[in-house]
């Protein structure tokens, strides 16, 4: 038996440690004890659209962001304590929702046989690699001792298919496609950033080396397509995942471009542009999964294209989060270090609209220089860069319970969609 053989045997396997619902390193992990609820009112008027570009057809400033007065109540433990304004029920309220973790043990319970039959079909080396990818195996194929992904994607395909009236083994043949998929972007991602750990361990690329980390990328996206192709329906689900793929990499094409652009000045990078990034970036894929899991259930396109949006408004909704973890969160919360994306002088949300006010120029002077993040985090939050963001996911939230309450869905799978993507955006600061 090949080491690779071996590590997917060992992912059927019941005792697998990635597999037991205590994942803490996914990026997604964060506080859903203590965090606050999560409420916003469904089918705001104020929630925002993505136009037909892409990107949100609101502009981004301070006093426009705070303004949104149907779609407060995200997370409180993510704004200052001044900003914090009263608490809203309905629409992401879950007080009473099904548990999230057991939604995601479900859903990786169904997908992961399926899952390690599409990875066996592997090169054995190719195989290993992407076993260890997926937190499966240690270099050299022994099974991992650390936690692999919670599966989110897998989930969401999974309930997508319910959701719009199917059986959630119909959407499994979409969950193993979108992670083969999402893990391939990251392989590749890892390298080009110069990421040298992923879930606090060495990369693929570190522990293998680049050449076969982009092997091992490349073999899971034609994976992922034969995945799909293989199936009823599946024309139409190949041109779902390329249409989502296609935004993955104008996505990360964009996200690199930032990096060379001034900080102020008629060439800056632009609130309106980011999040057009981070739509394709972030949320084209996580539409992707829940718009495939309903097609391959037999969703009409109406319902999957309702479900790609709330993904990609979810998506940009995380991202805003993220970036106001990645300046101001708890380090025993988010495993990176306090003010870690303004060290790394990372062009987020909250950073772009305080480039825009008055104390914009004295902002970019800190940030080019990197010498005192401290003093950069507390003027991007006196300008307002904080809230604003923070105003901005509760209203891609919004816009997520619009996309959801405009077309029939099942009632329990719809119960625990939301109940899922309140806890993907519900972390603390």
């Amino acid at each position: 038996m090949t080491v690779s053989s071996m590590a997917v045997g060992a992912a059927r396997g019941d005792g697998v440690a990635h597999d037991e619902g205590q994942e803490q390193a996914d990026g997604l992990s964060g506080g859903l004890g203590h965090a606050g609820d999560l409420a916003q009112t469904g089918g705001s008027g104020h929630a925002s659209g993505l136009s037909h570009s892409g990107a949100p057809d609101h502009g981004l400033t301070p006093d426009h962001a705070v303004s949104s007065g149907h779609a407060s109540g995200l997370v409180h433990a993510a704004e200052p304590e001044h900003a914090r304004g009263p608490s809203h029920s309905g629409g992401l309220d879950h007080s009473a929702a099904p548990d999230p973790h057991q939604i995601l043990h479900r859903c990786r319970t169904l997908v992961r046989p399926a899952f390690s039959e599409a990875v066996s079909q592997l090169h054995p080396w190719v195989g290993e690699m992407a076993a260890y990818s997926f937190g499966w195996c240690e270099v050299g194929g022994a099974p991992a001792v650390t936690s692999g992904g919670k599966g989110v994607r897998q989930a969401l395909a999974v309930l997508g298919a319910e959701a719009a009236g199917a059986s959630g083994r119909d959407g499994v043949a979409a969950a193993v496609a979108v992670e083969l998929v999402h893990t391939f972007s990251l392989l590749h991602d890892d390298i080009m950033d110069g990421d040298a750990d992923r879930r606090r361990r060495p990369a693929v690329w570190k522990a293998y080396g680049t050449g076969p980390a982009v092997l091992t990328g490349d073999a899971l996206f034609a994976l992922a397509v034969e995945t799909l192709a293989a199936q009823p329906g599946g024309v139409a689900a190949v041109r779902t995942l390329s249409v989502a793929l296609g935004d993955l990499v104008r996505g990360q094409a964009d996200d690199l471009l930032f990096a060379d652009r001034p900080w102020t000045g008629p060439e800056r990078v632009r609130p309106d542009e980011y999040r057009a990034m981070a739509e394709h970036k972030t949320g084209s894929l996580l539409g992707c999964a829940a718009a495939l899991g309903a097609v391959l259930g037999g969703a009409d396109p109406v319902t999957a294209a309702a479900l790609d949006r709330m993904g990609r408004h979810l998506g940009i909704a995380f991202q805003i989060v993220d970036d106001v973890l990645g300046i101001w969160g708890d380090p025993r919360v988010t495993g990176k270090p306090v003010h870690g994306d303004l060290r790394e002088r990372k062009k987020t949300l909250p950073v772009l609209v305080a480039l825009g006010s008055p104390s914009g120029d004295r902002i970019a002077a800190l940030l080019e220089t990197g010498d005192d993040p401290g003093a950069a985090a507390q003027l991007i939050e006196r300008a307002g860069g904080r809230s604003a963001a923070m105003a901005q996911a509760r209203r891609h939230l919004a816009a997520v319970e619009t996309a959801l309450a405009g077309v029939p869905l099942e009632a329990r799978a719809l119960g625990e969609l939301r109940s899922l993507l309140g806890f993907l955006v519900r972390r603390e600061v």
